[in-house]
């Protein structure tokens, strides 16, 4: 730690939502003349929206800049000494340093740090098989992941896709790539689409998709990936089934991009990911913080620490970091697990625990399933919801929801995410005073009509 009053050096590694929350936040609290920021990229941008590279691939979004938040220029333009294409391959803690590589040139150089930010996100997870490194195939993670993709979908003649896994990213880039005018067929070893989901509900985003003109192959696992004498891509393989393909695209999910801090001894989680204290300062070392990725946070309903990789959640680290590295206070407290999504106009949204969730963690639930509409029932467009509720015997505590439905419905969710960290009750949130007008709701908001149907299984329950 530096003790002499003397101008203090931070570095960061990684240049997306944590990292640059970070520098950007510990600049606006530090000048230059206190502060000196290096921050390491090994890509080609900064501060990029991940999470609306499915769109910009699909053509809602027509410009790949309009994902950039914020350019290299105008980070360096504030005194953040910002170096893109250099990828940091080695921590030394002891000596308080980083070793870099350029990308392009492979030039070597140390720097040192007073304190250290890691950022460097998670990587797709890639099948170890053969042909997972084949031309063609794609993880999609960066800015840099969706030009290649986009590189390839141009420069390929065929347009039969194959989309390995159905989560979030599965799911969006399957109707990213229908859009583009690909046959596309996903294939999931789970037995629904959206294992965030659970399978009764999962099931309701398995008809939107075949409506959409996916086919869905559920329950397979893929052994291989077979490739052409160009080396590029050709089929997808199965255990009993062989699916021809032109482009591959992982949606497989993603790992914390940890491996410069296990090798350094930083401590990780069960998945992977840093662990650190509510400050978001990785545990045990004073002078080091970690956010967005590569970190496990708290579940605040189950009380374990799970890996979240969402944009919501970096950039509020990174403002928790940068404000405890510029003389600041704040903590980043854990989440709910809110995440929402949407295929074509179904809109896919969950929060809290799963069913499968609540077992593992030894709660005992009941469980509600109800359906009702986006507006009241007699005014024009109104559209079917699904809403699912988990409560916790005895005391009736919100453990879940899932919402499916059309428009409107998604953004619900946040009514529960707001109960949920609140450990309100079930009968709690049926006398919760919410907006209504038929445009907007029926009289009983659907949540509100699945909290009255749980509060009542659960007093039936005691």
């Amino acid at each position: 730690m530096n003790m002499s009053g003397a101008r203090e050096r931070l570095v960061v590694i990684g240049g997306d939502a944590a990292g640059m929350s970070a520098a950007s936040q510990a600049r606006r609290l530090k000048g230059p003349d206190e502060l000196e920021i290096v921050a390491f990229e090994r890509g080609h941008f900064t501060s990029y929206s991940a999470c609306g590279i499915p769109y910009w691939v699909g053509g809602d979004v027509t410009d790949r800049d309009r994902l950039i938040a914020r350019t290299p220029e105008e980070h360096r333009a504030r005194d953040i000494d910002l170096r893109l294409r250099t990828e940091v391959t080695e921590l030394d803690l002891d000596g308080q340093r980083v070793r870099a590589r350029d990308v392009d040139t492979g030039e070597e150089s140390w720097t040192s740090y007073d304190k250290l930010v890691i950022a460097t996100g998670a990587r797709p997870i890639r099948p170890d098989m053969p042909g997972a490194e084949a031309a063609g195939v794609h993880g999609v993670q960066t800015l840099d992941d969706g030009q290649a993709l986009l590189d390839t979908l141009e420069g390929t003649r065929g347009r039969r896709a194959v989309v390995v896994g159905a989560g979030y990213i599965g799911v969006e880039m399957a109707e990213a790539l229908i859009n583009r005018g690909y046959e596309v067929t996903v294939v999931n070893r789970g037995s629904e689409p959206m294992s965030t989901l659970d399978p009764d509900m999962g099931c309701l985003v398995h008809e939107a998709m075949e409506g959409l003109g996916i086919t869905m192959v559920n329950d397979a696992e893929v052994t291989k990936i077979l490739t052409g004498d160009d080396g590029a891509v050709r089929a997808v393989v199965t255990q009993d089934r062989e699916f021809p393909a032109d482009v591959v695209v992982l949606g497989i999910g993603v790992s914390p991009e940890t491996t410069l801090a296990k090798v350094a001894g930083l401590p990780l989680g069960p998945h992977g990911g840093l662990l650190t204290d509510r400050s978001m300062r990785v545990r045990g070392h004073e002078d080091i913080w970690a956010g967005g990725d590569c970190v496990e946070v708290l579940d605040l309903v189950s009380g374990q620490e799970r890996h979240i990789p969402l944009g919501t959640h970096a950039n509020k680290h990174g403002q928790v970091i940068g404000t405890n590295i510029g003389g600041g206070y704040a903590t980043f407290p854990g989440v709910v697990g809110t995440a929402v999504s949407k295929v074509c106009d179904l809109e896919i949204a969950r929060t809290g625990l799963r069913e499968k969730d609540a077992h593992r963690v030894g709660l005992r639930f009941e469980s509600v399933t109800i359906e009702s509409t986006s507006r009241a029932g007699y005014y024009p467009n109104a559209s079917p919801m699904t809403v699912k509720m988990l409560a916790e015997q005895r005391t009736g505590r919100l453990l879940g929801v899932q919402i499916v439905g059309r428009e409107g419905a998604g953004k619900r969710v946040d009514i529960a995410a707001v109960a949920l960290t609140a450990g309100m009750t079930a009968e709690q949130m049926t006398a919760l005073d919410l907006g209504y007008a038929p445009p907007f709701s029926p009289v009983w908001d659907p949540v509100l009509v699945a909290a009255r149907k749980a509060a009542a299984k659960v007093r039936g329950s005691l």
